[in-house]
């Protein structure tokens, strides 16, 4: 046996769909900060990217299939799942109405940080969410705060994490005393110099490979007596999916084919 060819192989198979071996190998902890249980003590830096706004809004596609995407708007490119809510919204359906809101990207929002007695690693991204961004956006458009970014007279942040029910809930507070970011003038232009590409550890699918993972989400194969086609007086674009807890309910011709599914994607 070759065993290089059996290693390569094992490897391929553990990867997993969706991935490239260099994005599963990446250490995510050297480029990314998750705030751990407790509490911890950070600096929001300057973006290299935009100085003018920390602040990066990122839009992800979640549960289409196993895969988390980040979506082509991020791009400024079309995304085949946003066509397709759009399409949805113009039914009656509820059922449509409610799975257009399942399909639509969701926000996750990032900052360059460096996070207090990790210096050694330099900036990172933290990613939170909706709540803690308005929070941030609220003390940031405080005149008593103001730029809580400036490397010299900016603002460090307590970020308490405490276990809730059922998921962990993160707070923030600010710190009252106004500090340089470091003393060491040098360290400091490095941090502004040297941050993560942040849209670099994510996959970029083309408009068909979302195309096609939409389609084989929304038509899955029946591999086990669990998964029941719906039924109904026109054949519906889509089965029931155990996971996603809902039908879709696109009327279509009385059969359904890729054409009838590419037609929904026509001007």
């Amino acid at each position: 046996m070759d065993l290089s060819l059996i290693s390569s192989k094992l490897e391929q198979l553990q990867t997993p769909q969706g991935q490239n071996n260099n994005q599963q190998k990446f250490d995510r902890s050297q480029y990314f900060w998750k705030a751990p249980m407790g509490k911890s003590q950070l600096r929001f830096v300057p973006f290299k990217e935009n100085k003018d706004n920390p602040f990066s809004e990122i839009y992800f596609h979640y549960g289409i299939g196993s895969r988390t995407m980040l979506s082509p708007i991020n791009y400024g490119e079309k995304d085949p799942i946003v066509e397709f809510s759009k399409e949805l919204r113009k039914t009656s359906e509820p059922d449509n109405w409610r799975l257009a809101k399942k399909l639509e990207p969701k926000m996750r929002v990032f900052a360059p940080v460096i996070v207090r007695g990790e210096e050694n690693k330099g900036v990172r991204f933290w990613e939170f969410g909706k709540q803690i961004y308005q929070e941030l956006l609220s003390y940031a458009a405080d005149e008593d705060y103001g730029d809580f970014t400036d490397v010299v007279s900016g603002l460090d942040m307590t970020v308490e994490v405490v276990q809730g029910n059922p998921y962990p809930q993160t707070s923030i507070r600010v710190k009252p005393k106004q500090t340089s970011l470091s003393e060491d003038n040098a360290l400091v232009e490095k941090w502004l110099a040297e941050q993560p590409e942040l849209l670099k550890y994510y996959k970029k699918f083309t408009y068909d490979e979302m195309k096609s993972a939409l389609q084989e989400w929304l038509n899955p194969e029946e591999s086990t007596e669990g998964d029941n086609i719906s039924e109904g007086s026109s054949n519906d674009l889509g089965n029931k999916n155990k996971d996603a807890g809902y039908t879709l309910n696109v009327k279509t011709k009385e059969t359904v084919s890729d054409s009838d599914f590419d037609d929904l994607f026509k001007d």
